[in-house]
């Protein structure tokens, strides 16, 4: 019987560290360049399990080891939650600024609009007032019947009266 070599595994090389939890060593596996990354994640884990002895005394590896799992599981749960509201936040945001900016383009192109209206009228009262006038008073092709394109309105007068 042959027996087997063992294979290198496929994917990025791995380095080895030693880290110190609870006071025990564990030889742990990561990524090439994760080293201080893991020593970090040891580090505060043992910190976490150090308090836990500290306030509930003795309680064994095991229940220990549970708890702190626990609590970061819950801290966890607790940032993801956090994190599903800001991205719900943050969706509603884009959405409002969307709509803002779609507000803002129609009210552009409203104030575009009554712009072009009111030069419109104004180049046609400016061509009215420079017709040139007959001795009678009346504008030239003017049938002297004040119709009311002709007309402008003078604030307090009536059309009678002017």
């Amino acid at each position: 019987m042959i027996a087997e070599q063992p294979r290198e595994p496929a994917g990025p090389a791995m380095s080895q560290v030693t880290v110190t939890i609870n006071g025990r060593q564990f030889r742990m596996q990561c990524e090439a360049g994760q080293e201080a990354h893991l020593r970090r994640l040891a580090s505060d884990l043992d910190q976490r399990m150090a308090k836990l002895r500290s306030d509930f005394g003795e309680i064994g590896d095991i229940r220990l080891t549970v708890t702190a799992a626990l609590i970061l599981l819950d801290e966890l749960t607790e940032m993801t939650e956090k994190v599903r509201q800001v991205e719900q936040q943050l969706a509603a945001l884009q959405d409002a600024r969307v709509a803002s900016s779609d507000h803002a383009r129609a009210t552009q192109a409203a104030v575009a609009a009554a712009l072009d209206a009111a030069a419109e009228r104004m180049e046609g009262i400016a061509r009215r007032l420079n017709r040139p006038r007959r001795i009678d008073g009346a504008a030239d092709g003017d049938n002297g019947d004040n119709a009311d394109d002709d007309a402008i309105d003078v604030p307090g007068k009536s059309a009678a009266s002017a």
